[in-house]
C-alpha cells in the first residue's frame, strides 16, 4: 500500500478508473495502471508527475514503485511537462530507409526542437526516437496526437504540422 498522496485526482479521474478496474476480476486492479496513467496524464496537460502518480497507487491500492516502472517504462507517458501536441516520427528500419531521418531533420530546423524537446510556444513536443509505430507499408511516418500520418514529406510534415492549435 501506498502512502498518502499529496495530490489528488480529480472526480473525474476515479470515475474513469473505477470504470477500468471493474472490468477485471476483483484484486486485480493493477491492470488498469496503464488506462489510470493515461487520464491522469490527459488531465495534467500531457505529463505525470510523482505526486499524481502517488494519487493512482493510492487510488488502486497498489506500492507506488508498481506505478512508477509502468510510467517510466512505456513511451506513452511524460515524466517532465510537454508541449500541447505530441510528435514521434518512426525511426525503425523502413521509416529509416525511405527518409524518416530527413523528416526528423527538417522538423527540427523548422521548428527550431530536436527529440525530447518543445517549442518555445509549447505548441508542438517532439517525443524522444519512436523505434516503431507499425505502419511500415506507410513510410516514412509520423504519430501526432496518437493519430497516424504516412508517406511524409516535408511538405506534408508542414501542412500537418502547420495545422495544430
Amino acid at each position: 500500500m501506498s502512502a498518502e498522496p499529496r495530490a489528488q485526482l480529480s472526480e473525474h479521474a476515479r470515475e474513469e478508473i473505477n470504470l477500468w478496474i471493474g472490468k477485471f476480476p476483483g484484486g486485480r486492479q493493477r491492470s488498469a495502471v496503464i488506462a489510470a496513467l493515461h487520464i491522469v496524464q490527459h488531465e495534467n496537460k500531457g505529463f505525470l508527475t510523482p505526486e499524481l502518480m502517488d494519487a493512482v497507487a493510492s487510488h488502486l491500492e497498489l506500492p507506488r514503485i508498481q506505478v512508477y516502472e509502468v510510467a517510466s517504462f512505456y513511451s506513452m507517458f511524460e515524466l517532465q511537462p510537454v508541449g500541447r501536441n505530441s510528435v514521434s516520427v518512426c525511426t525503425n528500419v523502413s521509416c529509416m530507409l525511405r527518409g524518416s531521418g530527413r523528416i526528423l531533420d527538417h522538423i527540427a530546423k523548422q521548428y527550431g526542437i530536436k527529440e525530447g524537446e518543445s517549442t518555445e510556444d509549447g505548441r508542438i513536443f517532439l517525443k524522444k526516437e519512436e523505434e516503431c509505430l507499425g505502419a511500415c507499408t506507410g513510410a516514412p511516418m509520423m504519430m501526432v496526437n496518437h493519430r497516424y500520418y504516412e508517406h511524409l514529406t516535408p511538405e506534408k510534415v508542414d501542412e500537418i504540422l502547420g495545422g495544430l492549435e
